[in-house]
């Protein structure tokens, strides 16, 4: 009945997720629960950054909407109070913040502000990423011009190969630099043509590429390079910033880089409206040039004291520390499938970030979207959410909640075990 509702009234182009689409009508932490009541474990939402429904958010919310719910146009301590305790995540220079509603929203701003610098609409970008939906990101998006849909890159976007390590044009870790010179060698030839980049847009580390780890050096040279020629860099960490990588709270931190824009959201408002770019002084100023940035909902006091309680839930809970300890735990128990499983080429991740790719063979690494696609369908019947991503569609991708604990890694791990065994039995019977 609701899929022909669905169908009645949205637009077809609006996708769901596994074969037979679920009911889900709570949720409360990890978990979420549809209209028969069965409990799914929830291995793949990194919206809902610190649990479904956590009651220190619902708080926050209600108290604030019951006080104050305007726009930036008056002064109000809220969104003052939420940006000091932002930038104390950030390092220097990184000072100023513009508030919006998506990730998608602060991605388009950065490149608004990126051309303005430089007056140039010259973009570089990594083949395979997305970086939102507007019409300016599907510009700059691999993952969907080059898709089903797609009608390729437009003059004044360049692609680099993704810096895939296992499967990519350069392998192996020590592969960062030869991605690198990629970008070397395109700005030389739009030199060569009397042409300036105005930016380097590219996640610290990819999502929807496939859970793409860029080795050493790569994202460190590459910012080199497009600041030696006068360009601005800018991370996007809408998928996996605020402590998701266990390790550090940013994904830029892993390669000892800070970028000239950082572009949070997702995870920022726990499933609410909330983004935030945020650059340096002298970006901040050179944007400012007489055209007034107002955004009717953005940094609203709503979503502010929300981003607020995000921020004290990841330090009361320490829910990096139980991403990192977590994801550590969880990562050996996958590789140790991974040994018993030729149809895993490679397990890898940090923190509650990591992605399962699979192959048809050793030998020449062609990836394995049907398999992948059976696991995650399978694993949804018995009650563990998942999905794939990647160009191919080959790589099971695991990013829950920061609250997913060593029991759930271990469930998750033993069912992802008997599955695999399942799904390959049922496909030598097929053949």
């Amino acid at each position: 009945m609701l899929r022909k509702r669905r169908k009645n009234y949205l637009g077809p182009s609006l996708s769901l997720s596994y074969d037979e689409p679920l009911h889900i009508i709570k949720g409360k932490g990890q978990f979420l629960f549809d209209k028969n009541g069965k409990q799914y474990l929830d291995a793949v939402n990194n919206i809902q950054h610190v649990g479904h429904c956590h009651p220190k958010i619902t708080e926050a919310f209600l108290n604030q909407n019951a006080k104050l719910n305007t726009n930036t146009r008056y002064l109000d301590e809220t969104i003052l109070n939420y940006a000091e305790a932002l930038l104390e995540k950030l390092p220097a220079p990184l000072s100023k913040c513009y508030f919006t509603n998506s990730g998608s929203e602060s991605n388009d701003l950065a490149l608004r502000m990126a051309r303005n610098r430089v007056k140039s609409l010259e973009t570089i970008v990594v083949d395979g990423a997305y970086h939102g939906h507007l019409t300016s990101l599907i510009e700059v998006s691999p993952y969907k011009y080059n898709g089903l849909g797609g009608e390729g890159a437009v003059d004044h976007v360049h692609a680099v190969p993704m810096p895939d390590p296992y499967r990519g044009k350069y392998r192996g870790p020590d592969s960062g630099s030869s991605y690198a010179n990629e970008i070397k060698t395109l700005l030389d030839e739009l030199t060569s043509k009397g042409k300036k980049v105005s930016s380097f847009i590219a996640e610290s580390v990819m999502g929807c590429g496939g859970q793409i780890f860029p080795p050493k050096g790569f994202i460190n040279m590459a910012y080199e390079e497009v600041r030696r020629s006068g360009g601005v860099c800018i991370a996007d960490e809408v998928q996996i910033g605020f402590g998701r990588l266990g390790e550090h709270f940013w994904g830029f931190e892993s390669h000892d880089v800070v970028p000239d824009i950082v572009t949070l959201g997702k995870s920022i408002g726990n499933g609410h409206p909330l983004s935030v770019l945020v650059t340096t002084d002298e970006m901040a100023e050179d944007f400012n040039n007489g055209m007034e940035y107002f955004n009717s909902f953005g940094g609203n006091p709503v979503s502010c004291a929300i981003g607020i309680a995000v921020l004290e839930i990841l330090e009361e809970e320490q829910l990096q520390e139980n991403a990192m300890n977590v994801g550590s735990k969880l990562l050996s128990m996958l590789s140790d499938i991974k040994s018993r499983y030729s149809e895993i080429g490679d397990v890898r991740g940090k923190g509650l970030f990591m992605g399962i790719e699979f192959i048809q063979n050793k030998t020449n690494l062609e990836p394995d979207g049907r398999i992948a696609s059976l696991v995650v369908n399978e694993m949804k019947n018995k009650g563990i959410l998942l999905s794939t991503d990647g160009p191919d569609h080959n790589v099971i991708k695991i990013k829950p909640p920061l609250v997913f604990n060593d029991e759930n890694a271990h469930y998750l791990a033993e069912n992802l075990d008997a599955t695999l065994s399942k799904v390959l039995e049922m496909r030598k019977n097929d053949i």
